[in-house]
C-alpha cells in the first residue's frame, strides 16, 4: 500500500505551490505556472498525474542509466533495509555493502584507483574532493598549494564549495562570498567561439589557458585542475579531440593533481565506464554520483588514486571529513546491483556500439532543420544549438527565450529534454530501443517546427 495519499492533480498542485520549495527554481514563476506532477515511471517513460506518457530524454537528471522499473534494484534496497537499514562508518565501523561496493568500483575503474570515499550526492563528492586535494598537499609538506583551477561555465554542484568551484556566473553571484583559492580558465566550447580556428587548433589553444593560468598564479601554489570530461549542465560541451591529451600533459608537467568530475559522464554515459576512459586520461581523483545507482537512491563518492590515497594512509593523521550517510548500506547495496545490471546486460557496450551510434545517426539528421546550427553527441549525451540564422551564423537574443519555448513544446509533445539557454540537451536511459530513439528524434523535429512557427509569429 502506498504511504502517499490519493489526491487529484489539482490538489497536488495546490499543495506543491503552498509547501514544497523546488531546487533551481524561480518560485514566483512556478507559483503562477504550477508544477507537472510525475507519479510513476517504466522503462524510458515517465507518467504524470493526468495520465500523460512522456519519453524521458534526460534520464531523470542525467542519472537513470539502467531505466525505470528495475525490480532487482528495489529488492536490493528492501533486503538491505530489512537486514541492516543503517549504521555509520565512524568509530572504526563498516558494513558489508560499503566494503563490497568499494571492491566493485576498484574493478571497473583504472588501475590507480584502489579506494573509494562515499558521500550522499555529487555536490558532497565535490566538497570531499576539495578537502582531500588540500589535505594531500599538507601531507606532502606543500601547504601553500591551495588553489584549485576549474573551468568557466562548469557545473560542480550547488553547495558553497560546489558553487565556488563551478564557473556559472549567475550561480556564483548569488548567496554571498564563494570559497577563496578557486580560479577558472576557458571552456572548450568551439561552437561558442568565433570559429576562426579549426576545432583541433581551438582544443589546443583552450587547453593551454591552463598552463598560462598556472604560470600566472605560480606553480607552487596550484593544487589541482578539475573538469567534467564533457560539460553537462553547461550545455553538453564536447571538447575537440586535442583538448584532453594536452590537459594531461600540462598537469603532468606542473605536477598538479588531475580530477575528473564524473557525476554525469560516469557509469557508461559516454560508452566507457568513465569519461576518463573515453578520453584516455589518468586522473588522480574522480568524483561520481547519479548513474552509480541509476538514481534509485542517492549516493556519491570519490575514487581515490594511489598517489593521494597512499599519502592519506601512510603519513597518518585524522582526515577530519565525512558524512552521517557515508557508506549507507542500502544505497551501497543498490549500487552493487546497478553495476551488475550494467555489466550483465552489457549496457555500457550497448551505448558504445549499438544504441549509441544509432541515436547519434538519427540525432545528427536534425541539423537539416532550419533552426539548428549544430548537433553534437558522444555516447548518449548530446545537444542541439538553436540559431536565428545558419549562414551567416546568427544566434538569438537571449531575451527571446527560444530554448525555453522549445523545451515547453517538447514536454507538451511527450518528450523531456532540457534547455541550457538556447542549447537543447539530451541524455536518455541506456535501455532506449531503436523505436524509442526514432520517437525521440521525431518528437524533437515536431517541437522544432512549433518553435520555428512561434518565433516567426513574434
Amino acid at each position: 500500500m502506498s504511504m502517499v495519499e490519493n489526491r487529484s492533480t489539482s490538489e497536488w498542485k495546490d499543495l506543491d505551490r503552498n509547501h514544497y520549495m523546488h531546487p533551481f527554481t524561480d518560485h514566483k514563476d512556478l507559483s503562477e505556472r504550477r508544477s507537472r506532477i510525475i507519479t510513476r515511471a517504466e522503462g524510458v517513460y515517465i507518467f504524470d498525474s493526468d495520465g500523460n506518457k512522456i519519453l524521458d530524454g534526460m534520464s531523470g537528471l542525467w542519472c537513470v542509466n539502467a531505466g525505470y522499473g528495475r525490480d532487482s534494484l528495489v529488492a536490493a534496497a528492501a533486503n538491505q533495509l530489512t537486514e541492516l537499514p543503517y549504521y555509520n562508518s565512524f568509530f572504526q565501523c563498516a558494513n558489508p555493502p560499503s566494503i563490497e561496493l568499494s571492491r566493485v568500483l576498484r574493478e571497473i575503474t583504472q588501475a590507480q584507483f584502489n579506494r573509494a570515499f562515499f558521500a550522499g550526492s555529487g555536490s558532497e563528492s565535490i566538497d570531499t574532493m576539495i578537502r582531500m586535494v588540500r589535505r594531500y598537499w599538507e601531507l606532502m609538506d606543500q601547504p601553500e598549494r591551495q588553489i584549485i583551477i576549474a573551468r568557466k561555465n562548469a557545473y560542480h554542484g550547488s553547495t558553497v564549495a560546489g558553487t565556488s568551484l563551478g564557473g556559472m556566473k549567475a550561480q556564483r553571484a548569488q548567496g554571498g562570498p564563494t570559497l577563496p583559492g578557486i580560479e577558472h580558465v576557458d571552456q572548450p566550447y568551439w561552437f561558442g567561439s568565433d570559429q576562426t580556428l579549426s576545432p583541433e587548433e581551438f582544443g589546443l589553444q583552450t587547453a593551454r589557458t591552463l598552463a598560462r593560468k598556472i604560470d600566472e598564479l605560480g606553480a607552487n601554489r596550484v593544487a589541482a585542475f578539475v573538469a567534467e570530461p564533457i560539460q553537462g549542465a553547461g550545455g553538453v560541451i564536447i571538447p575537440p579531440d586535442t583538448y584532453w591529451p594536452e590537459i594531461q600533459r600540462i598537469c603532468d608537467e606542473y605536477g598538479i593533481l588531475l580530477v575528473t568530475d564524473e557525476v554525469i559522464c560516469g557509469f557508461g554515459r559516454l560508452g566507457e565506464w568513465f569519461g576518463a576512459d573515453h578520453y584516455a586520461v589518468k586522473p588522480d581523483l574522480m568524483t561520481f554520483a547519479k548513474g552509480v545507482t541509476s538514481g534509485y537512491l542517492p549516493l556519491g563518492g570519490v575514487m581515490v588514486g594511489d598517489r593521494v590515497g597512499d599519502a592519506l594512509i601512510d603519513k597518518g593523521g585524522e582526515f577530519f571529513h565525512g558524512y552521517t550517510y557515508s557508506g549507507h548500506p542500502a544505497t551501497c547495496a543498490v549500487a552493487i546491483e546497478n553495476i551488475r545490471i550494467l555489466q550483465d546486460e552489457k549496457l555500457v557496450d550497448r551505448v558504445k556500439s549499438d544504441i549509441g551510434p544509432y541515436l547519434q545517426k538519427k540525432w545528427h539528421k536534425l541539423i537539416e532543420h532550419p533552426l539548428v546550427g549544430e548537433t553534437r553527441m558522444t555516447g548518449m549525451m548530446g545537444a542541439l544549438e538553436l540559431v536565428a540564422s545558419k549562414k551567416p551564423l546568427q544566434k538569438f537574443d537571449s531575451q527571446q527565450g527560444v530554448g525555453t519555448i522549445c523545451r515547453d513544446f517538447l514536454v507538451n509533445n511527450g518528450l523531456v529534454m532540457r534547455a541550457v539557454g538556447d542549447t537543447i540537451v539530451v541524455a536518455p536511459p541506456f535501455t532506449l530501443s531503436y523505436e524509442e530513439a526514432d520517437e525521440l528524434v521525431n518528437k524533437a523535429w515536431k517541437s522544432l517546427d512549433l518553435t520555428q512557427a512561434a518565433v516567426d509569429n513574434n
